[in-house]
């Protein structure tokens, strides 16, 4: 069904969303790491990529 996710995407999504939250705030205290908002980025494009395929 069109709009609904299951569990594991929706589960990917709230990692996501944890992921960015977590290293933004490494980001303000610590400074910035290149490594970690690459992988936010590969993780982000992998949670896309699974909801861009449940929708099909």
């Amino acid at each position: 069904m069109p709009g609904s996710t299951d569990g594991s995407t929706r589960a990917m999504g709230v990692l996501t969303v944890g992921t960015l939250v977590a290293v933004t705030a490494y980001t303000v205290a610590l400074g910035g790491n290149g490594w970690l908002w690459f992988g936010w980025v590969v993780l982000g494009l992998a949670t896309l990529g699974m909801i861009v395929s449940h929708g099909t």
